[in-house]
């Protein structure tokens, strides 16, 4: 038996190892968060073998046999020392492994130079991500973009319900709780783009609040920035093309139904049949002020800030948009 249970140690350690758990990993964080990974497959394949092989044994060993289905065994006292050891290995165990996973996590979260504030908001169900701006004012994007090798700290809020920034590729991630500020650090160390998800269940559409984090060379980063701080420049022609690009790049498909811009989303009404019977005004109040008027069997989940974020062109644009393409205009 104890030969069987050091192969399957060794057989199941080799394997938790050379399973590719993570995707790639894009930070700074991410390797010391992998390495513990390691030491916890290490250290909890014997023990789960260990009890196994107990288990198996005692079941084998001490089984009912034919004749003793009214014995209750010979009453025994125990063996004090094997009770000791039994506590005591898993209690130094447990705290050693307590005291390496809160070095890393005090590792990880070592406030740096030149750190980037970036504050990252969720709603139901979509992340807005706000820079810092040189006049003192804000930049708002749908798009987390990154410079690579830059200590990065967010800090993360929730307008509704509880939510969860994860970029599995960072290895980090926290709840953002209403009411409360909670931070984390990263260092972004590698070019590319990565999913950005929320890991906490947060009503219907949670399955749709995914955004994209973009890590740039630092003049690409600075490019964007600038650019991103410009005021939206006003769609041309009003609607069509220009209200289509709106309603796709903001989020609306992950939610709504309409058939020209091929989105199925039921979280919120569909659009075809709602908007079918309205008006380009009540669509603009609609997009503007989403909780002057609930479509019957759905709830207020609707962000309340695509006014301020498309801006009184953009508006225009999409409600024309969405008025030609359902019939209602």
């Amino acid at each position: 038996m104890l030969g069987i249970g050091i192969v399957a140690s060794i057989l199941g350690i080799a394997a938790g190892l050379l399973i590719d758990w993570f995707p790639v990993a894009a930070s700074e964080e991410a390797k010391p968060i992998d390495t513990l990974w390691d030491v916890l497959i290490i250290a909890s394949v014997p023990v789960f073998v260990g009890v196994s092989v107990v288990v198996v044994f005692s079941v084998i060993k001490f089984r009912m046999r034919p004749g003793e289905e009214e014995l209750d065994g010979p009453p025994i006292h125990g063996n004090t020392r094997l009770e000791v050891v039994w506590t005591a290995i898993p209690a130094i165990l447990l705290v050693g492994l307590c005291t390496y996973a809160f070095i890393v996590l005090t590792d990880v979260e070592k406030a740096q130079a030149n750190t980037m504030e970036v504050r990252v908001v969720g709603e139901q169900f979509a992340w807005t991500f706000y820079y810092p701006g040189e006049d003192g004012k804000e930049i708002a994007t749908r798009e987390l973009h990154l410079p690579i090798n830059r200590p990065i700290k967010f800090t993360l809020q929730a307008k509704d319900v509880l939510h969860d920034f994860w970029i599995p590729a960072f290895r980090m991630k926290k709840d953002a709780v209403p009411g409360l500020d909670v931070t984390y650090r990263v260092t972004p160390n590698r070019l590319g783009e990565y999913p950005i998800v929320c890991a906490e269940l947060c009503g219907l559409g949670h399955a749709t609040m995914r955004a994209k984090a973009v890590v740039t060379s630092e003049a690409e980063f600075t490019s964007w920035l600038q650019e991103a701080a410009k005021p939206p420049a006003p769609p041309a022609g009003g609607g069509g093309n220009s209200g289509k690009a709106l309603f796709t790049s903001n989020g609306c498909s992950g939610c709504h139904t309409l058939a020209d811009a091929g989105s199925n989303a039921t979280v919120g009404p569909n659009l075809d049949k709602v908007l079918a019977d309205k008006d380009e005004a009540f669509i603009k109040t609609s997009i503007e002020d989403p909780s002057a008027e609930i479509a019957d069997g759905y709830s207020d989940t609707m962000p309340k800030d695509y006014g301020q974020r498309l801006g009184e062109d953009g508006v225009d644009a999409l409600a024309k948009y969405l008025s030609e393409v359902t019939k209602g205009g």
